[in-house]
Parts: structure tokens; sequence; C-alpha cells
């Protein structure tokens, strides 16, 4: 039997989750059952209420605001718990049409993908600003190279895992998590692939996005930290060619004007501090290559024990459902 349970991270989105839950699909097409979860991040408004109201099967709540990179693991950690086989995230503001799950899952059904990722019309979307635009491709620009994956929309939070790449997952980001789950899947060689989807109607301001400066510069952390972690030797290698060629051209340049009376030091001086700079950080670099073979291998540790965790949760949940079948049958 296949379950798919939808996930909805939400913080403060009692006017808007309403809308988004009346368009989920409570039955597709090779699927066996279908389950929504909501994560209420320290909400202080009426989003569980709404949520209750539109018989939602789960609610993870925090008791004050994680981030939406902490919500997201949340709901699939908790999905996990609850025997999915595939987990759907999508956004409380209604941006994602609910109409192309379907699509959106069909590569993990057909077992061509165990992550798909919705590609949004980027161009067409008139809300988003002509810099958020460039902004958007420069992301998934960076993100292709360091995960060596071909995924046009990296920021689209619209996305389907399998359960196998869900035990995998782990975010250290805590501003989002749509840039570094891709890159563990390209790193860790999962199958991954993208498909267009629909948006729908603006309703509210991003809650990312509160600002253009604000989004570069939290843009720029994250893609630099996501090359420091994930590509530590590349990243290093390169930073360290840039001062490292400075000292040598500054060398050269000592050589061609190369004066007995005239012994320049200053310039020799400072071509040897960039050229230790640049031997440093590739020092730097080696180091954090040896240690990203330490998290590799904790990694591994890490899914084996989530496997036995969460083949011990499904177990004690069907138990109960066995047993709440049961006393159904002698009640009757």
């Amino acid at each position: 039997m296949t379950k798919l349970i939808i996930q909805i991270p939400c913080y403060n989105e009692e006017a808007t989750l309403g809308v988004t839950l009346d368009a989920l699909p409570r039955e597709i097409p090779g699927v066996d059952r279908i389950e929504w979860l909501i994560i209420n991040d320290g909400s202080v408004d009426k989003t569980v209420e709404v949520a209750k109201a539109c018989k939602v099967d789960h609610i993870v709540s925090f008791d004050h605001n994680q981030g939406l990179a902490k919500a997201f693991m949340a709901g699939i950690d908790a999905s996990l718990k609850a025997g999915a086989d595939i987990i759907v995230n999508t956004d409380a503001d209604n941006q994602y049409c609910a109409d192309d799950i379907p699509k959106l899952i069909q590569p993990i059904l057909d077992g061509t993908a165990e992550m798909v990722v919705g590609e949004r019309p980027i161009a067409d979307i008139e809300h988003f600003s002509p810099t958020k635009k460039a902004l958007q491709r420069l992301g998934s620009w960076v993100v292709r190279i360091a995960s060596n994956t071909n995924i046009p929309d990296a920021p689209s939070g619209f996305r389907a895992y399998s359960r196998n790449v869900a035990m995998q997952l782990n975010v250290f980001n805590e501003y989002t998590y749509t840039l570094e789950t891709i890159i563990q899947a390209g790193q860790k060689g999962m199958a991954i692939t993208s498909v267009p989807i629909r948006t729908n109607g603006y309703l509210r301001p991003s809650r990312l996005v509160k600002s253009i400066p604000a989004y570069i510069q939290r843009s720029i952390f994250t893609i630099l930290r996501i090359f420091m972690t994930y590509r530590p030797l590349r990243f290093f290698s390169l930073m360290g060619s840039i001062p490292f060629t400075l000292g040598v051209l500054l060398c050269i340049r000592w050589l061609i004007l190369f004066d007995p009376n005239r012994a320049r030091t200053p310039s020799l001086i400072l071509a040897a501090i960039f050229i230790l700079i640049g031997f440093q950080l590739w020092m730097f670099g080696l180091v954090a290559d040896v240690m990203s073979a330490n998290r590799k291998i904790l990694e591994d540790v890490q899914l084996r024990l989530r496997r036995a965790a969460y083949k011990n949760s499904e177990r004690q949940r069907l138990k109960r459902e066995k047993e709440s079948v049961a006393n159904n049958v002698v009640d009757v």
C-alpha cells in the first residue's frame, strides 16, 4: 500500500491555510492513502483551528517560531513516523497549484526518481521583481554546480520525496532547506528530477523575502556555506588560487622590473603574504575535505539508526490500528 503525506509548514497562516487545504487532493491514481500534515511553527493566530476544521490528519506544533528549515525537518520526521512512502511539501500561501501533485509524484511512482522538484514559470510570475528573478536563476545555477544536478528552479518549495531520500535528509541551514536538500541528493547520487508546475494567484508577501537587500545577503551567505560544507576542497582551492595567483604575478613583476639599485622589498613582502594566504587556504580545503569524509560516515550511521527507529514506529502504529479495529468490532 502506497501512502502519501502532504506536509505544509505554517506560521500565522489562518488567512490562507484554508484555501490551500481545500485544494489538496484526497485521492490520486497509484496512491492508496493520502494524509495531510501541518507544522505549526509557533503560530499565534488561529492556524491550528483552521487546520482542525479542515480535518488535517496530523499536526506538529512548536512552542515558538523555529524557522522554515526546522519546521520542514520536523514535518519530514513526523511523516516518516506516520508511515509515509512519499512526502510532498508545499506552502501554506497556496502559491503552488495542488492539481499538479499527481504530476509531481509520478516519477517516484514510476521508479525513475526519488526526489522531484516543481519548476515554476519564474519569468511569468508577475509579483517577482526582476532582481528576485535574477537571484532565483543565480541560486539555481550555483546549486547545479555544487550538486551536479540539472534542477532549473532550486528555490522551489513544491517538491516530493521518496521514503528513502527523506530518511537521509539533513538541513543545517536555519534559513531555508531548498538549496541544501538538492545538493545532498546530488552528492549522494540519488535520482533527482524536476517537472513543470503551475502557480496560483498572489495571496500574501513572501515570509522569506522581507527586502531585496536582506534576501541578497542571506542568499550569498547560504550559497557560500553550501559550498564550504559540501564542496570544501573545491571552495578553498578556488579561494586560495586568488591570492596565490596575485602573489605569483607580483613575483613575476618583480623579476621583470628587477633593478640591482632598487630592491623593491615591499613588493616581495606582499607577494610572499599573498602566496602564504593562498597556501593556507589550500590546506584548509584538505582538512575540510577529510572532515567531510567523516561526515559521510556519520550520515551512514545516522541512516541506519533512523531506519531502525522508523521501522519500530511503523510497527507500533500498525499495532494500534489493529487494536482500534478490533475494539470497534467488539463494540458493534
